[in-house]
């Protein structure tokens, strides 16, 4: 397990678990958090093939840590908007597949570190909350690109007007969660699909986690080009070719 302040990460046979550890701040993100994290990807040992999100305690995360927000100046809080931006965007670009483990509350920056997860599953007891409007901010953590990406843009504005709760069951409509399982079950849920995904090829991972966001952001004829430029990369791989090999051969074997 390495060395970390705010946050617990260790790798047991290819799953990397990074756990948000401040519970008596609901694992809410400050500066020195975001840069942790940031630095487990950027350090990500090479035998890893899924990680796990999820927090200490009773909340998933909290989102920033209002207690340590500073009065800054506006280019100051640009560049603290594009630390949050770089730290995500490690997690979206690295090519593996992320699984959140969300209970209790999933809120503002808590919700921005979700999406950028390829799988979330909550616990009944799970809400959601973007409550920028009543601090007078704005998302600053890519949820404008990123939670509009899954909910649209026009329920996360009706989310950050209002400010209101959305709970578990809304929650998995809009698409900010794919399972629902029993309070005290999104670990263990979640740590099922993480080695289920661990036995798929890396390259095909690499291709689905990165190859479709970017697709998404472009014009219909760009992204049909670049998918067949990952269909050619993971379909040629020698890894690839031998699992369709055994799947074929499987399907020619005699019925009994």
């Amino acid at each position: 397990m390495s060395n970390y302040k705010y946050i617990k990460f260790d790798v047991n046979n290819g799953i990397g678990h990074l756990h948000l550890n401040r519970p008596e701040k609901k694992n809410a993100i400050n500066d020195e958090l975001c840069l942790e994290i940031e630095q487990v990807f950027i350090t990500m040992p090479e035998d890893v093939r899924v990680v796990i999100f999820s927090g200490e305690g009773p909340e998933f995360c909290s989102g920033l840590d209002l207690a340590e927000h500073k009065a800054r100046q506006g280019l100051d809080v640009v560049k603290h908007s594009n630390m949050w931006h770089r730290t995500f965007g490690h997690i979206q670009n690295s090519g593996l597949p992320v699984v959140a483990a969300m209970q209790g509350a999933v809120i503002g920056g808590g919700l921005e570190l979700a999406t950028c997860a390829h799988v979330r599953v909550s616990e009944k007891g799970t809400y959601y909350r973007l409550p920028e409007g009543r601090h007078g901010i704005f998302v600053g953590g890519g949820a404008s690109r990123n939670v509009a990406r899954v909910i649209g843009a026009g329920r996360m504005t009706e989310m950050m007007l209002t400010g209101r709760d959305v709970d578990s069951e809304e929650g998995y409509r809009l698409g900010l969660s794919h399972y629902v399982v029993e309070n005290g079950q999104a670990l263990a849920k979640a740590t099922e699909l993480a080695e289920h995904i661990a036995t798929n090829s890396p390259y095909s991972n690499w291709a689905m986690t990165t190859g479709l966001r970017h697709i998404d952001s472009m014009s219909h004829d760009d992204g049909m080009y670049t998918e067949s430029l990952l269909c050619g990369i993971t379909q040629t791989h020698p890894d690839v070719v031998a699992r369709l090999e055994k799947f074929l051969n499987r399907k020619k074997q005699p019925q009994q």
